[in-house]
C-alpha cells in the first residue's frame, strides 16, 4: 500500500472549478419571481428583442408573468434557446433539463442541457466511483473520453458520469447512466451507495456562460472479474488503475475532467490516500463543500 500522499496541486483543481468569486457583472435571470440563473450582459441584450417573452427591470430579467404553465415557459424558452443557437451562443443538445430556483425546489420551467451554462442555472449530475480492492490495494476504475466529446475531449473521467435529465432523480440517472455508458446490469448498480454531494461554480472560458454544477457521488465496489463495457459514444474505454497512480493522475497533470477532479479528492479523503486530520486535508475537505 503506498503511503498517504502530500496534497500539492489539488487544491488547483477546487479552485479552478471555483473561479466565480462574484457574480458582479452578471444579471439575475428570474421565471414566477423566483431567481434561477445569471445571464451574461450580452446574452441579456440579446433577450431584449424578444420583449413578448422576457421583460426587463432594475432587478434583471424575468420571463414573462404571462407565460402561465411551464408548458407554456418551456415552449417561450425552447424558442430562444433556438435563436441563440443560430447566432453562435450556445449548441442546442436536445436533451432538457429541470430549471429550479433551489435543488430541492419545484420545477418552473425545462431548458435544453445546451443552454443551461448560458442562462447560468444550476444543473444536477451523477459521478460513479467504480472500485476494486485488491491485496495490493484499492484499485479505481476510469473511463477515457471520446475525443469527439464537446466538453473534454480525450480526458480521464469516472466509470459512470452523466447530467440528471429533466423527471429524473440522482438514483434513476445512475441507472440510465450506468446502463448506457458502462453496461453495468441493474442488480449491481442497485449496490452503489450514496456517499458525497459537490458542487462548484465555475465561470466558463471566454465568458459563455456558467457552470453550477451539483454532483451526486456514488461508490459501487466491484468484483475484480468485472470489466466495464462502453455501450454508447461517450467513453472509448475502460481502465483500471492503482489508486496510488490515480492520486498522482489527479495531483501532477490536467488530463482528468474538471470536475472529475473533485469527485477523486473527495475519494482520496475518505480513503485516506489524502490525510483528512491533516491541515491540508482539513483544508481540501472544507473548499469542496464552500
Amino acid at each position: 500500500m503506498e503511503p498517504a500522499a502530500t496534497p500539492t496541486g489539488f487544491m488547483r483543481h477546487i479552485e479552478a472549478c471555483n473561479n466565480l468569486h462574484s457574480p458582479a457583472g452578471l444579471i439575475p435571470f428570474r421565471i414566477i419571481g423566483e431567481q434561477v440563473g445569471w445571464l451574461q450582459p450580452d446574452l441579456a441584450r440579446w433577450l431584449a428583442y424578444r420583449p413578448q417573452h422576457f421583460h426587463f427591470d432594475a432587478s434583471g430579467v424575468s420571463l414573462s408573468a404571462g407565460l402561465r404553465g411551464i408548458a407554456r415557459r418551456d415552449a417561450a424558452l425552447a424558442d430562444a434557446v433556438k435563436g441563440l443557437a443560430k447566432a453562435g451562443y450556445l449548441r442546442v443538445r436536445d436533451e432538457p433539463f429541470d430549471v429550479r430556483a433551489t435543488p430541492e425546489g419545484p420545477v418552473l420551467a425545462r431548458l435544453d442541457r445546451g443552454a443551461i451554462p448560458a442562462f447560468g442555472i444550476q444543473a444536477q449530475g451523477v459521478h460513479l466511483n467504480g472500485l476494486v480492492r485488491r491485496p495490493d490495494g484499492l484499485h479505481i476504475w476510469l473511463g477515457f473520453r471520446s475525443r469527439t466529446k464537446a466538453v473534454a475531449p480525450g480526458q480521464w473521467d469516472n466509470m459512470v458520469a452523466g447530467g440528471t435529465p429533466a423527471g429524473l432523480d440522482a438514483v434513476e440517472t445512475l441507472a440510465k447512466e450506468a446502463g448506457e455508458e458502462a453496461g453495468l446490469p441493474p442488480e449491481m448498480v442497485a449496490q452503489a451507495r450514496p456517499v458525497a454531494r459537490l458542487s462548484y461554480n465555475m465561470q466558463q472560458p471566454g465568458g459563455s456562460g456558467l457552470r453550477r454544477d451539483i454532483l451526486h457521488v456514488f461508490d459501487l465496489e466491484l468484483p475484480e472479474d468485472f470489466t466495464p463495457t462502453p455501450h454508447d459514444d461517450e467513453v472509448e474505454h475502460f481502465q483500471l488503475w492503482p489508486a496510488w497512480q490515480v492520486l498522482e493522475l489527479v495531483r501532477d497533470t490536467d488530463t482528468v475532467k474538471f470536475n472529475v477532479n473533485l469527485v477523486l479528492i473527495d475519494l482520496f479523503l475518505r480513503e485516506g490516500l489524502i490525510d483528512p486530520a491533516g491541515q491540508d486535508g482539513r483544508e481540501l475537505a472544507m473548499a469542496l463543500r464552500d
